[in-house]
């Protein structure tokens, strides 16, 4: 169905307040409830965990599975217009939705992003207009394609091609031998080898577009990340150098217009040596939803990544997001909550509390919490964003917010 403008405060044609859905109850559901709700929106989410961050701040919660005929029907009949809060949901349950809501971003854009063959392939369609290509790479399926793999694509990194997220489902082969035990030891699932590239650095990009085409885009975002998952992204002018910036924008827009894609896109890029001295971009990989890398837009644009996930859905205007201070945003796993030799502090194991007084005694820092009731290790519990009047003031208060937390240093 098309997305038709679903004006805040106004009534449903069942004569109820407008309610936005949200398939998934996580951290990013969280915070989509939290800006539809700060607009005047009634929200409902549908996650199997009772103490599903979203569902516990919802006024609605569908603690179903995400397949179950009878929750999606329920999640239908309360909503007027649904999107997702992760890619993972099955593909198959939003277009069942989308029979009678309104649905965004599409199921068919969801399932691009749940295949990394699929994916590629759509990166490679796009660059004809982007003029960004993914690193070379290959699927791999059968023992046949796996001998059959070019010796131009080793050293690189085999990853899963389906379910694999924040370092998971991917393990890093120098040769042949260790191509066919990473392979076995991913248990011979589909897969793809992708050619092991000069790094220099990784960014990404976060759009919102709209059903009738608009797109705008938000700040490139330059991440770091540590044992796979991102540690800390910073935001300000030539955090990226300009034209890379230029370039990622663009392409990111071509992704998103060649999905004809609703809603917030985040696509993420490596920065990689030339040969030549210089720098080069390569798209690697996209996520169909607000990102951990844009949680900055929070406390350093005037519209959130959150905000305009909301606008999109309900078909309200999109404007180009300004970012008013130089930011910088670190990410807070489970971790935190451990002492340093990895246990509880007490013998009651009752978890440590981190000094969140003398973090927030720092001048622009602003914290996150998602309500989660229990800490594990890589597990995301919150993030913490700084703001302030110059970069020179945010890395300042950046380095000294880490040294607190007991966290690695700036890059």
């Amino acid at each position: 169905m098309s997305l038709n403008s679903l004006l805040p405060g106004a009534l449903s044609d069942r004569g109820q307040p407008i309610t936005l859905g949200v398939m998934g109850g996580g951290q990013l559901g969280r915070m989509f409830v939290q800006a539809a709700q700060a607009m005047g929106y009634c929200t409902a989410v549908l996650d199997p965990d009772p103490a599903s961050p979203a569902g516990l701040i919802s006024h609605h919660h569908i603690q179903t599975a995400y397949d179950d005929p009878a929750g999606l029907a329920e999640l239908a009949r309360l909503c007027d217009a649904i999107t997702t809060e992760f890619e993972n949901v099955p593909a198959p349950a939003l277009r069942k939705l989308a029979e009678s809501r309104p649905v965004a971003p599409s199921a068919d854009c969801v399932a691009v992003a749940q295949d990394r063959l699929q994916e590629k392939t759509h990166f490679v369609q796009c660059a004809p207009i982007s003029g960004v290509f993914p690193a070379p790479y290959t699927g791999i399926e059968t023992a046949g394609q796996l001998a059959a793999v070019a010796d131009d694509l080793l050293p690189g990194i085999l990853k899963t091609a389906r379910l694999g997220y924040d370092g998971k489902g991917q393990i890093r082969v120098k040769n042949r031998a260790e191509l066919e035990a990473a392979w076995t030891q991913l248990g011979g699932v589909v897969c793809v080898l992708e050619k092991l590239m000069p790094l220099q650095s990784e960014c990404s990009v976060l759009v919102a577009r709209g059903a009738d085409g608009k797109t705008v885009c938000f700040p490139v975002q330059a991440n770091t990340h540590h044992d796979g998952i991102l540690a800390i992204t910073e935001v300000f002018e030539g955090a990226v150098p300009v034209e890379l910036a230029a370039r990622a924008q663009a392409s990111t827009v071509a992704v998103a217009d060649h999905l004809n894609y609703v809603g917030v896109l985040c696509v993420e890029y490596f920065v990689v040596d030339n040969g030549a001295g210089g720098s080069d971009l390569i798209v690697n990989e996209m996520a169909p939803r607000p990102h951990n890398s844009g949680h900055y837009t929070q406390n350093a644009c005037d519209i959130s990544q959150f905000e305009a996930q909301v606008r999109a859905l309900a078909g309200l205007p999109l404007n180009t997001p300004c970012q008013h201070s130089p930011s910088l945003m670190v990410n807070l796993l489970g971790d935190l909550w451990f002492d340093a030799n990895g246990m509880r502090a007490e013998a009651s194991e009752q978890p440590v509390v981190p000094p969140w007084a003398e973090v927030l005694a720092l001048p622009g820092t602003h914290l996150h919490l998602y309500g989660k009731t229990s800490a594990r290790k890589a597990r995301k519990m919150g993030h913490l964003n700084i703001t302030g009047a110059t970069v020179a003031q945010v890395r300042e208060t950046a380095s000294l917010a880490l040294a607190l937390l007991g966290l690695p240093g700036l890059p």
